[in-house]
């Protein structure tokens, strides 16, 4: 099993909460975690039809059945059992007695607002990290390779090739998962929608743009992004919030938690075919922002990462991260060799933001390795 830098966060929810909940895309690993870190507490998956009915039935009797702790795979599939759960943690059951995973952040959210607000810490578990890999002895150096190969734990751990993992991954979950939420009649068309939303990745979403391609209204394009959000398919990078004195673009821009599932849909088959793509410097970026969620989704912190452009699209910053109330503005290309222009829009956001920490650039050359944590970029601007 590959170390899980979330592993503490987990742990430690567990010495302040009765409940534990521990969220992510299918397939990040979140079972073998929660497995891992609490052996002696019973396991049951919910994905099952024979284990869910048999706590249906009897849902105090079931949740009683394991007073030295359970774990509960896939509470989505059977979330009336979170009010049985209240029940039982208001009654002082002890601290990180019951340790719950969700793949649908949809119906989770919900019922734990119900059910579990205040009586559960909750950890988001997104694929592995190139920390996690290279601490695991894989090569992270190689850009193409991790863009295409993507970070799911099931391809290292059985060495599937990407292109087929993702294939089975795309039909089995997001096509079976994501589909009967929206209930999608029309295949062809949500295929074409996601494919497209691919094509766009690192870039501004324009849903009537979209609407117009696939043949569908804005409303259901806006539908359907929402439901891919929820389920960890996809996630917005929103604009800088803060007010310059000048119009800034209020749309944010769309990432893909997995390079590896982006390069799929694009059609890409190899890694060598990454660097002659035309969207080479978006899937780059796609990995140096998704990169840097993770850290702080491991370290149990908000996401408090966004990006900056005016309205004119003149002055844009890839990403900016707020940390301890400091702004820390970063440049993300693709080059594998700098060149001091790659500083101009940094340079220019100094101007206007005085108090931002000094900008930095992110570039895939080979004397700077993919940070996950800005603190570890190597080209110093400005």
């Amino acid at each position: 099993m590959i170390k899980r830098e979330i592993s503490d966060i987990v742990k430690e929810m567990a010495g302040y909460y009765p409940v534990v909940t521990v969220m992510g895309p299918r397939q990040s690993g979140k079972t073998t975690l929660v497995k891992a870190l609490f052996p002696k507490h019973a396991y049951f998956n919910l994905e099952s039809s024979h284990v869910r009915d048999s706590a249906l039935a009897d849902p105090m009797a079931f949740i009683a059945s394991a007073p030295s702790g359970m774990i509960l795979d896939e509470i989505q599939k059977a979330p009336q059992l979170l009010e049985f759960i209240q029940v039982m943690v208001d009654n002082n059951s002890g601290n990180g007695r019951f340790i719950i995973t969700g793949s649908h952040q949809p119906e989770l959210a919900q019922a734990i607002s119900e059910s579990l607000a205040g009586r559960t810490g909750i950890a988001e578990l997104l694929p592995l990290s190139a920390n996690e890999l290279a601490s695991a002895g894989f090569n992270t150096s190689k850009r193409n390779d991790m863009i295409f190969t993507g970070s799911m734990p099931r391809i290292y751990n059985s060495n599937i090739p990407p292109t087929r993992f993702y294939a089975d991954y795309f039909r089995t979950y997001i096509e079976r998962d994501v589909r009967k939420i929206l209930n999608v009649t029309d295949i062809d068309r949500f295929e074409l929608f996601i494919k497209l939303l691919a094509g766009r990745v690192g870039q501004l979403i324009n849903r009537q743009a979209l609407a117009a391609d696939v043949g569908v209204s804005d409303k259901t394009i806006a539908n359907w992004i929402s439901v891919l959000r929820a389920s960890y398919i996809i996630f917005p990078l929103k604009p800088y919030y803060r007010n310059f004195g000048k119009r800034q673009t209020k749309a944010p821009k769309i990432y893909f938690f997995e390079t590896g599932l982006v390069s799929y849909l694009l059609g890409i088959r190899t890694s060598e075919m990454v660097a002659t793509h035309p969207l080479v410097g978006n899937l780059f970026e796609n990995l140096v922002v998704s990169e840097e969620i993770k850290h702080r989704f491991n370290k149990g912190k908000e996401s408090d990462v966004y990006f900056y452009r005016n309205s004119s699209g003149s002055i844009e910053i890839d990403m900016i991260v707020e940390d301890d109330g400091k702004i820390h503005p970063l440049e993300i290309k693709s080059s594998s060799t700098f060149s001091d222009s790659m500083c101009k829009g940094l340079r220019t956001f100094a101007n206007i933001c005085p108090e931002a920490e000094r900008g930095r650039v992110i570039y895939s050359g080979e004397t700077m390795p993919i940070a996950a944590n800005f603190a570890d970029t190597s080209v110093w601007c400005i």
